[in-house]
């Protein structure tokens, strides 16, 4: 049933007289050049919430947004992946490295200061299987989330990787039953096909479920609220997305603490039970994603952006783009506007293929490439961070340990991250913005990488230390006794490691979110995780140093280059946040331009059809 224009005009009138209403919650508040949202109405709000501009940040106090049940059963399915992946990576590297103890057929050893093993291939070859592992699962996450954006969405392309994931631990938990084990290099192919089946199951789940959380949040906006006491204020999308990838990332580190029973399951009952452990937690996956599916958004495929971005670019590459280059107009030319304005109406003319992109897809996909530009700053930290972990290991094993698993250190990095990340989020960080400074992104990235560089020389440190106290000298990693220094203070290490993670890991994830385009989030977040690959692929290249009397130099070197990245990142990126702010001023005017396009095309619908005869 159509309706008049007079019905028409009477209704908008109406909606007219409701808006201003509305927007009467406060003498603060002008209800010009303000959109009203009325799917954000609730009892405080009935008419819905008004989008913030950019000056209420300091007229109105700054909140943020709510937190729902769900999006914490999603922390629950990352922090049981992410336990499941830890708890079985984490006893790989003795797995493969060390043979079997004296007398045990299942792995596990109780003699003082000998560590479980099994397979006994030594330690380059468990570097290089545990490093394929870590750049396996940071490769694979490009696959998973370009499917995921261009073809399933987010929460099946997750399903997918769940069922893999299932199998990768089936596997393990046969390469560690103690008949296997038995026939020794036997466990090596189950071993093997757990790792690729575990790398691609989490390329599917990684690129996917933290974007599928940051989608429930209910604002795609800063908006203003009236609370139940009657004050209006702002609900600061920006700082409910760093406290939710804080909490996601906390999550995580929950889940990685999980690596502490396998170390001593694999010493003291052996790895049938290190293995076994983890595909149980893994269950929890499988069931709450199960759960969750039919009551969460499910924010649908929208096609893969690689072919417009393979046009945009070809357009860019016409002509004197060099030029275009050094004055920054690169991405300029290919605005539909600019086209239009030099005559090229088609992007192919014989073909009158259309344009198909928007001046502000332009926009996007210019800050997708500089963002991956960006992000490979974080190969150095990654490598800071712990990299060279069998290097790390084989370091603890060269310490006296007095019965303590050598790959049980490596627990004090999520153990960190767990204490760190809540004093932090709610006592640090507000405090400091009531005393008027606010940590910005560029800041607490800074803070990171500082934190991973100094790890890197706590490490040069400790490993000339163990050379200069051990029986062996210059090849303590070998030695079949061990220096007198306490394997305890590689907790230091792995300390330092998690602070610089609580500054730039959380904010590196928020801004892979925040900055990516709505058609190729999980793509970018993909991109993001990538780096990790890279840094795993410098490691299996350095991997021939790191053997005694060597060890020292490769954190050296890292621990310089980490430092000179920190300072190069400050330099380069000190306005990052007033870009990020301009960039999410932009895409909200084009999302209102495009709503108003919208209203206007419903308006036209409402109206009748136009007498063409009576026009003329």
């Amino acid at each position: 049933m159509s309706s008049s224009p007079a019905e028409t005009g009477s209704l908008k009138k109406n909606l007219s007289h409701r808006v201003t209403e509305a927007f009467e919650i406060s003498d603060d508040v002008d209800s010009l050049d303000r959109e009203l949202i009325p799917e954000y109405a609730d009892e405080f709000n009935p008419e819905g919430l008004y989008v913030a501009l950019p000056e209420d940040k300091s007229k109105f106090r700054s909140v943020k947004g709510h937190i729902n049940k769900l999006a914490f059963l999603m922390m629950l399915v990352e922090l049981a992946e992410r336990a499941s992946y830890y708890g079985t990576s984490n006893v790989l590297t003795n797995f493969i490295m060390r043979p079997l103890p004296d007398g045990s057929t299942t792995g596990s050893t109780h003699t003082a200061n000998t560590s479980a093993g099994a397979l006994g291939l030594g330690l380059q070859p468990a570097n290089a299987v545990t490093t394929l592992l870590t750049f396996l699962a940071y490769v694979a996450p490009l696959f998973g989330g370009y499917i995921a954006d261009s073809k399933l969405g987010r929460y099946k392309a997750t399903m997918i990787g769940v069922w893999i994931g299932l199998l990768s631990h089936i596997l393990f938990i046969i390469a560690g039953l103690p008949p296997v084990i038995k026939h020794g290099k036997a466990a090596l192919a189950p071993t093997i096909l757990g790792i690729l089946s575990l790398a691609v199951g989490t390329g599917f789940i990684k690129p996917n479920l933290l974007p599928l959380l940051l989608d429930q949040y209910e604002y795609r906006t800063n908006v203003l609220k009236k609370l139940p006491s009657g004050e209006v204020v702002l609900v600061d999308r920006d700082r409910t997305m760093d406290s939710i990838t804080m909490l996601f990332y906390w999550f995580i580190n929950v889940g990685a603490f999980f690596q502490l029973a396998t170390s001593y399951a694999a010493r003291d009952v052996g790895y049938w039970l290190a293995f076994l452990t983890p595909g149980l937690m893994y269950l929890i996956v499988c069931v709450v994603m199960l759960l969750l599916g039919p009551h969460i958004y499910h924010p649908p495929p929208t096609g893969s952006i690689l072919g417009d971005v393979c046009k945009v670019l070809s357009v860019c590459c016409k002509g004197n783009f060099i030029q275009r280059l050094k004055n920054h107009q690169f991405f300029q030319h290919a605005y539909p506007e600019n086209m239009k304005a030099r005559g090229q109406l088609y992007f192919n003319k014989k073909k009158q293929t259309p344009i198909t992109w928007s001046k502000q897809d332009v926009k996007d996909y210019h800050s997708t490439f500089i963002q991956s530009g960006m992000f490979l700053y974080w190969v150095i930290f990654n490598l800071n961070d712990n990299g060279l972990g069998a290097a790390l290991n084989a370091q603890a094993g060269a310490m006296t340990t007095k019965n303590v698993p050598n790959d049980l250190f490596n627990n004090f990095n999520p153990l960190v991250i767990i204490f760190l990340i809540p004093v932090l989020d709610k006592l640090v960080y507000p405090l400091l913005e009531k005393i008027g400074w606010r940590v910005n992104a560029v800041q607490k990235i800074f803070l990171g990488f500082f934190f991973g560089a100094i790890t890197s020389m706590v490490s040069a440190i400790i490993q000339w230390r163990i050379y200069k106290t051990s029986p062996c000298g210059y090849q303590a990693s070998t030695c079949d006794s061990v220096s007198p220094i306490s394997a305890w203070v590689e907790v230091s290490v792995y300390g330092l490691a998690a602070v610089g993670e609580c500054f730039c890991m959380t904010k590196g994830y928020e801004i892979a979110y925040a900055r990516a385009p709505k058609n190729a989030k999980s793509l970018v977040m993909a991109l993001f995780l990538l780096m990790n690959a890279f840094a795993s692929a410098i490691v299996e290249i350095i991997t021939p140093s790191l053997e005694d009397p060597n060890l020292i130099w490769p954190f050296t070197a890292l621990a310089v280059i980490g430092f000179i990245f920190a300072v190069a990142f400050l330099i380069q990126y000190w306005n990052l946040e007033k870009i990020m702010t301009l960039e999410d001023i932009e895409r909200e005017r084009a999302a209102q331009d495009s709503k108003k396009e919208n209203d206007e095309q419903s308006d036209s619908l409402l109206e009748g059809p136009v007498d063409v005869e009576k026009k003329l």
